[in-house]
């Protein structure tokens, strides 16, 4: 099967996609997309986490057949050519990134929960709508208190920039 899908804002087409095949498969070893990690392959530790069609998903548990003629964002589409995207450089100053394999899913699940947060003028998450957030994500080598200064630096830094 052939699988022609919008990734990060640009047309991709992968030939010889397997119906088994899943959407982190085909972004990862396909098209050359690691930024989304393969950890449990079932849905459960969040380090898979892209947007498909503006919906954050495990993208481990997505058959690639499914993102045809789809919007994929990844966590590699948030930077631009020439900086991080706020909630990248948070999660930097703020010391949440240890081993990076959960980081990918967090910057994407954390991204998300910012959007729906401040738009249309509203305010920074509280603590547990943060937690609540980012309770599909795991991470085994924090022990979450730097993730959720990130969280709330970069929903700060995003907040002041709105204005």
């Amino acid at each position: 099967m052939r699988l022609t899908c919008t990734v990060n804002g640009t047309e991709q087409q992968v030939d010889d996609v397997w119906e088994g095949e899943s959407l982190l498969y085909v972004l990862r070893e396909r098209m050359g997309l690691p930024g989304s990690k393969n950890a449990c392959e079932q849905g459960e530790c969040g380090s898979c986490t892209v947007y498909l069609d503006g919906v954050p998903v495990c993208s481990c548990l997505v058959p690639a057949g499914q993102a045809e003629g789809c919007e994929v964002g990844t966590v590699e589409g948030m930077a631009t050519e020439d900086s991080l995207h706020p909630v990248q450089q948070a999660f930097l100053d703020a010391g949440a990134v240890q081993c990076g394999f959960c980081t990918p899913g967090l910057l994407v699940a954390t991204d998300d929960l910012l959007a729906r947060s401040l738009a249309d003028g509203g305010g920074p998450p509280g603590d547990e709508e943060i937690r609540e957030a980012l309770a599909g994500n795991l991470c085994r080598c924090t022990g979450y208190e730097k993730i959720l200064d990130a969280v709330k630096l970069a929903a700060s830094r995003m907040a002041e920039s709105a204005r």
